[in-house]
This record gives C-alpha cells, sequence and structure tokens, in this order.
C-alpha cells in the first residue's frame, strides 16, 4: 500500500476527478488509512482550497479515519471562473457527489465545514441528513457580522441579481491567525484566492445564512460547533444560535478563548484538534456499538 504525500505509512493517498452537476471539473483528495474506523469529509473555506488541512487530515488518518477533501467550484485546482457561482445550490451539490463517492459501506461519515465550508455543510447537513452521521463546524459562516445591517445586506442582494461578479469586500489576511507564519504562508499561496468577493457569491452566501434560522431545527445528527472567540471574519454569535436552535439531542458548543478565525491554525491547534477528534472518537465508538 502506498504511502501518503506526507509519508504517513499504510495510508494511499489518491487525487481524483469528476465533472459537477453544473459543468466543471471538481477536484479532490482522499487519504485512507489500511483499516478506517469511518470517514470525514472536509468542506474548506472562501478562497482557500483543500490542501490547507492536511495537518488535519494526518490527525484523522492517524486515528484510522479516512478523509476526502474537495475543492469547491472556483476553487484550489477545481474548474470555474475564481470565486463565480450561480447559486449557493452549486457547492452542496459537488459536496454531495463526494460524499457519495467516499462513503465506505457500513461505516459511520462525518462532515467537517470551516467558515464558508461551514455554511456549505450546514446547508448540506439540513437536506441530507441520511447520508451524514455527525457534523462539525468551524469558525462556520452562518450568521451576517455586526457590519452587515439589514440595508448592506438588502443591497448587496440586489447587486448579486444585477451585478453579479462585482467586486465588493475582501477578507482580511491578517484576521486568519495570531501566527504571523500562517499569514505569510496564506497570502503566498498561488492556490489561495484573495480578490474581493463577487456580488452573486455574497448574495447567495447571506441568503443561506438568513435561511438558517428557521431551518437549523430540523437537524438531528450529532453535531460539534466550535469557533474562536476574537474571530474578526465570522460571528461567533452565529455558532452559538446553531447550537441553541439545533434540534439533535447530542449537540456540543466550544467557544476558544482568545483564537482567531482558522482554529486548526492557531497556536493552540494542537487543543482544537484534539476536542475534535475526541469528539469523532466518541461518536465512531458509539456508532460501532
Amino acid at each position: 500500500m502506498a504511502d501518503s504525500a506526507d509519508g504517513t505509512p499504510g495510508v494511499t493517498s489518491e487525487e481524483r476527478t469528476f465533472s459537477g452537476k453544473h459543468g466543471e471539473q471538481i477536484f479532490y483528495t482522499t487519504l485512507t488509512p489500511a483499516s478506517p474506523r469511518g470517514l470525514v469529509v472536509v468542506a474548506h473555506g472562501l478562497g482557500e482550497h483543500g490542501g490547507r488541512y492536511a495537518h488535519v487530515a494526518k490527525v484523522f488518518t492517524d486515528a484510522g479515519f479516512s478523509v476526502a477533501i474537495p475543492d469547491h467550484l472556483g476553487h484550489g485546482r477545481s474548474g470555474g471562473k475564481r470565486l463565480r457561482i450561480k447559486s449557493f445550490k452549486q457547492f452542496s451539490d459537488d459536496l454531495d457527489t463526494v460524499v457519495t463517492q467516499t462513503a465506505i459501506d457500513g461505516l459511520p461519515t462525518y462532515l467537517l465545514g470551516h467558515s464558508m465550508g461551514g455554511c456549505i455543510a450546514l446547508d448540506y447537513a439540513l437536506d441530507h441528513q441520511g447520508k451524514l452521521d455527525g457534523l462539525i463546524l468551524s469558525g462556520a459562516a452562518v450568521m451576517p457580522g455586526d457590519d452587515m445591517p439589514g440595508p448592506v445586506i438588502a443591497v448587496s442582494q440586489v447587486l448579486g441579481k444585477v451585478a453579479p461578479w462585482l467586486p465588493t469586500i475582501a477578507l482580511d489576511s491578517t484576521a486568519v491567525s495570531r501566527d504571523p507564519d500562517v499569514v505569510a504562508a496564506y497570502q503566498a499561496d498561488p492556490l489561495v484566492t484573495r480578490a474581493r468577493i463577487p456580488a452573486r457569491l455574497g448574495a447567495e452566501m447571506l441568503s443561506t445564512m438568513q435561511s438558517f434560522p428557521d431551518r437549523v431545527g430540523s437537524l438531528t445528527i450529532p453535531l460539534l460547533v466550535m469557533h474562536g472567540s476574537a474571530d474578526r471574519l465570522t460571528n461567533p454569535a452565529g455558532s452559538e444560535m446553531v447550537e441553541r436552535l439545533a434540534g439533535s439531542d447530542d449537540k456540543t458548543l466550544v467557544i476558544f478563548d482568545d483564537l482567531y478565525h482558522e482554529i486548526f491554525n492557531e497556536p493552540e491547534q494542537d487543543k482544537v484538534l484534539s476536542t475534535t477528534l475526541g469528539w469523532l472518537e466518541g461518536h465512531v465508538t458509539q456508532a460501532q456499538g
């Protein structure tokens, strides 16, 4: 059996592509240990790509979990013009293909979404709970920030229709992590798109966020929600809202004091990864018991 790209013995790494339902080629990576205990599918954030989660994937594969990480439409190595979508459903349609293609018969499937990927993951989970055994959200973009009052949201949604490719705001890369090396690597990564967010993408994400308060009560699968208290890119109150309103009997909220947006890339990442893996370990044991 081949080793993974990072040299982990006994883990097979494979790069796959498929033609998305909306015509673009979608790229994803799978990492499979010799005797998997379950599957974790990772949905990355806005402008980035799945390769930035290699260290997260290694923690999971070392513990016996298979991992699948796609690059969303218009991101990373996947096709499509950068950050351009017609509908937010394009993301969840492609994610469904990845989940379906990588599911392992008889073993549980967990979905982890970070930032915009958290928005995608929650949207997907609400419509496909039968395909998942648990949902993990990290710094999820599920609620507009305080800088997005009603009139601004209304204007954004109008622009999304009449000027869909109009550049709007750009993410502040210095808010990604307190670790300057992480910020520098993010800024230098050729697969990270740091352009201003097109109006259509912003409008579609806002519309999806606005749907959650009325929908999230139908979520019944196990749920782990994590956020950094000092996150300036997504609103920690959104994570609190999801945990509060979710219909799941099994739900956990963890707010990490003083951490910035990318909690898996903060100096305290070992604590975050340990929390995530501990949750997975507990739930895969329940699923197999």
